[in-house]
């Protein structure tokens, strides 16, 4: 059994959405991305509610540093403006040295992320106050296994945990 009890994708990762994604990724163009959340807004405001806490699938500090984005975090930030849920970046946190997953095989990406991820109980108890559902936010769900790994850390936190991504592979 999955750690998570609902998982939703906006897209398939292909034609305009890949080039949107990819557009956002390696060029840091969001316009394309934040017209794929417009276009999707009807399912977004039907799936994630005011009492959820959108959480971003955390990305190694020296990434983000290197980088100067984080997709997941900028991506619950859109989501929670569409949805009036609430995100936060802190309460979920990477934890150890991982390489990129985009360069390794399916097998290889789940012991990659086997533990990479923790919660951070400095954000916890305030954090969690009011909240009805959980969300663990990603860009793109390839095997799974990131927010497999991210799911399960929450386990402890005995709250309804659900995966969201803006698209999916056709892998899956």
């Amino acid at each position: 059994m999955p750690p998570f009890q609902r998982s939703e994708s906006l897209f398939m990762y292909r034609g305009t959405v890949r080039d949107a994604l990819l557009a956002w990724k390696l060029r840091g163009r969001d316009a394309p991305v934040r017209w794929l959340l417009e276009t999707g807004r009807m399912c977004i405001e039907r799936t994630l509610a005011p009492g959820d806490l959108l959480l971003p699938v955390p990305m190694p500090l020296s990434r983000m540093r290197r980088r100067g984005q984080h997709h997941a975090a900028d991506l619950a930030r859109w989501l929670a403006e569409i949805s009036g849920a609430r995100w936060d970046w802190r309460i979920l946190r990477r934890q150890g040295a991982q390489q990129r997953q985009s360069s390794l095989s399916g097998g290889a990406r789940w012991r990659n992320m086997r533990k990479a991820f923790a919660l951070d109980a400095t954000y916890l108890d305030k954090g969690l106050a009011g909240v009805r559902r959980l969300w663990i936010v990603d860009d793109i769900r390839t095997t799974g296994a990131t927010l497999y790994y991210a799911a399960r850390s929450l386990r402890g936190l005995r709250m309804p945990v659900g995966v969201w991504t803006l698209a999916r592979t056709h892998k899956e």
